[in-house]
């Protein structure tokens, strides 16, 4: 009965013992059918004397990370612990070329100074922060950056073996019950956060770079998950020869001894106090005078030593002690490390790129290989983007909602209040009622600024990653956003107009200029959304632009009432010449006694409307270049 009774609260335990090997069984597995593609060449990274200052507002310095030298081999997966604030993620950044702040010191790859354009073409990089489409797929995710990172007509690889990849991928880290699920966010339903994490994570692997930085991929994550994660790292690793650096907080035992190398920092400020193989660490303390007790977490015992303030605290001690005891031999590996010169960059591309061609068999393609910013063409990456967007606006109720839904709604409304008003004489109602119209069409793009500006958080981390380029985004968001929303401003004046009555020869009048006016303001919107830091500053900044057109217009301000100073604006006011253009085309060539009263009251002549064309096409693509060299130079990522 007592064996019985222990084997009933013992299954429990068995069961979860069982699933962790399964999960085991499964990545392992899983790592062995993705990897079928030859290794990496060797890619080591060596860095030397670096070091971080932060300034501070009141122009005061603060040491983040004080000078550290190393080396890492390829196919090491190496662990960054410390505690919080010793710099693990500025260590991290500043090796993985992120780092936008002034940090001395250098960073080499097989003994050359990283290059500033190739270097992120093979290195990939998971942050800590998971920014993705809301209505994006988790299958498409990876196919995004397999596609744009390791493309098949490039890489010799075929579409049936990119295909396997992400199958295995999703598989390897647990994601294939929600392959066809919505990412989400806080207004869609999606996937768990965890679930969120291995997908930054296998994003960071589809791209299938010799060097991998990963920021605390597991935090979120379940142990179980965790594990699972870990061990297709150490798979990746091995089998690829992958050098893959993890910052990671206090992992369980069983992931501490999945590393290969430890890297141990304190804080208060930064320094390092460990530098060596994970499994020789313990020995290490122990020489130091702080054995790792039987059966504790290494991690955790690492953890409390180099904590600042806590009873265990010995931090200055180890600091002293790695100085003394790790750091000479140290110094002599990393200076003969920067002198064994091994391939560059460029190199490294050219020979992942002739493996490929002998793996998959091909050949004519050799002579056509050319090492590039990006891994693929811009016309590729314009196809990715637009595949992707066209998903994402479909798929999305807010985007098509406000870019067809509302224009329809308010259409039908306005239509009703103005009923049959161009089938009377011409006078003053007409000329509110088109103002009104204008103005209508002119805000009708103003919410979709915040949305512009939730897609460029996005787009700045993805181009960071040397996915695509600032252009390539920009086309491909005009290409789809530009004739959905045209689309909508179309049927809503087309809706009101008919209401109202409109004769069909004045039509083309009419709906031209709307139209135009129309892309104007999707023009400033865009600008102002490429240039402002949020969506309230992107409101206060667009405001001003839209009532100066609205007073002079030529209703509010006329040429008669305004001072002399501000004359020039009426030759620049958009809405001024399309105000004018529809009003003397629908006063006629002989207009009522009431007509030309309203004309001469307004100023409005004919015979402008070439000048007027002229200057809002001029406006247009001034907005347009601006709002380039605003996505591409402002807002960038701050690290």
């Amino acid at each position: 009965a007592i064996l019985a009774q222990a084997l009933h609260k013992s299954a429990p335990v068995l069961a979860r013992t069982q699933k962790a090997m399964s999960v085991q069984r499964l990545s392992t597995d899983s790592v062995d059918s993705i990897l079928s593609m030859d290794p990496f060449p060797s890619t080591c990274l060596t860095f030397k004397d670096l070091a971080f200052t932060a300034k501070l507002p009141k122009g005061e310095s603060k040491t983040v990370l004080e000078p550290c030298s190393g080396h890492f081999e390829s196919g090491e997966l190496v662990a960054i612990m410390g505690p919080s604030g010793c710099g693990k993620t500025t260590f991290l950044d500043m090796l993985a070329m992120k780092k936008t702040g002034t940090y001395s010191g250098q960073v080499c790859v097989n003994g050359h100074k990283r290059h500033p354009v190739l270097f992120p073409r093979i290195a990939a990089y998971v942050g800590q922060e998971d920014q993705m489409p809301a209505h994006w797929k988790v299958r498409e995710a990876l196919e995004f950056n397999s596609a744009l990172k390791c493309p098949p007509g490039d890489a010799g690889i075929s579409r049936k073996v990119t295909a396997s990849l992400i199958l295995n991928l999703l598989e390897v880290f647990g994601l294939t019950g929600v392959a066809d699920t919505y990412i989400g966010g806080e207004k869609v339903r999606g996937i768990s956060g965890g679930q969120r994490r291995r997908v930054t994570l296998a994003r960071g692997v589809a791209a299938q770079a010799p060097l991998l930085f990963c920021d605390e991929p597991t935090s979120g994550l379940s142990s179980t998950d965790a594990s699972l994660c870990v061990r297709a790292l150490r798979g990746i690793a091995k089998k690829m020869n992958v050098l893959i650096l993890v910052v990671i907080h206090q992992p369980r035992r069983e992931i501490v001894e999945l590393f290969d190398k430890l890297v141990l920092l304190t804080s208060s400020p930064g320094r390092m106090a460990y530098f060596g193989s994970m499994a020789g660490a313990p020995l290490y303390m122990e020489s130091c005078g702080h054995p790792v007790p039987c059966n504790s977490n290494p991690a955790d015992v690492y953890l409390d030593l180099l904590t600042p303030g806590t009873e265990e605290d010995d931090s200055d001690a180890l600091v002293s002690a790695f100085a003394e005891k790790q750091k000479p031999g140290l110094d002599i590996v990393v200076d003969a490390a920067l002198g064994a010169k091994g391939l560059t960059a460029k190199e490294l591309l050219i020979a992942a790129h002739h493996m490929n061609l002998q793996g998959s068999n091909e050949e004519g393609s050799d002579s056509k290989f050319k090492v590039r910013p990006y891994a693929v063409s811009f016309g590729t990456q314009l196809g990715v983007l637009l595949s992707r967007r066209a998903r994402v606006t479909m798929r999305s109720p807010a985007s098509m909602g406000m870019q067809l839904g509302m224009p329809t709604g308010m259409g039908i409304l306005w239509g009703l209040l103005f009923q049959g008003i161009c089938r009377k004489e011409f006078g003053m109602p007409q000329l509110l009622f088109i103002f009104m119209m204008l103005i209508m069409l002119s805000l009708q793009s103003l919410p979709m600024m915040s949305l512009f500006i939730d897609e460029r958080a996005i787009m700045k981390r993805e181009t960071s990653e040397r996915l695509y380029s600032t252009g390539a985004h920009i086309l491909s968001s005009f290409v789809i956003a530009v004739p959905v929303s045209l689309l909508g401003a179309m049927i809503q004046t087309l809706i009101i107009l008919g209401f109202a009555g409109l004769q069909v020869d004045y039509l083309p009048t009419v709906l031209g200029w709307t139209l135009l006016l129309f892309l104007l303001f999707d023009s400033l919107y865009s600008c102002v959304a490429a240039a402002a830091p949020d969506g309230n500053q992107a409101m206060i900044i667009a405001t001003p632009f839209l009532i100066l057109c609205i007073l002079f217009s030529g209703l509010i301000i006329t040429k008669a009432t305004a001072p002399v100073y501000l004359l020039w604006i009426f030759a620049v006011s958009p809405m001024r010449y399309a105000m004018q253009a529809i009003m003397v085309e629908l006063a006629g060539p002989a207009p009522t006694a009431e007509g030309q009263g309203v004309l001469q009251s307004l100023n409005y002549v004919a015979g402008e409307d070439m000048m007027g064309v002229a200057v809002i096409a001029c406006m247009i693509i001034i907005l347009r270049v601006l709002q380039v060299v605003f996505m591409k130079f402002l807002n960038n990522l701050q690290k």
